[in-house]
């Protein structure tokens, strides 16, 4: 699946236009490259997003079309959040 598909998708970003954004920025990597919106993500890649302040790193567990808002999270698991200067 397309990065910038899975996080809207998991709803790490809530627009895939913002995620597009985010990764054509180079703000998100995966397993410790720097990755484009249209990369290939697979289970077990971990990613690493920064938001402003704040680095998120997840690894994906699973990969779905389509998943109902309170089964979201299970496509991820937050390994560590950390403040960035």
């Amino acid at each position: 699946m397309r990065l910038d598909k899975f996080l809207k998708v998991s709803r790490m970003i809530k627009r895939r236009t913002l995620a597009k954004e985010v990764c054509d920025g180079g703000r998100v990597s995966i397993n410790e490259k720097v990755a484009k919106a249209g990369s290939e993500v697979k289970a077990g890649d971990i990613l690493t997003i920064r938001f402003g302040q704040k680095l998120v790193t997840a690894k994906v567990e699973r990969i779905a079309e389509n998943v109902p808002k309170d089964m979201a999270d299970t496509l991820y698991t937050i390994v560590k959040e950390e403040a960035v200067h």
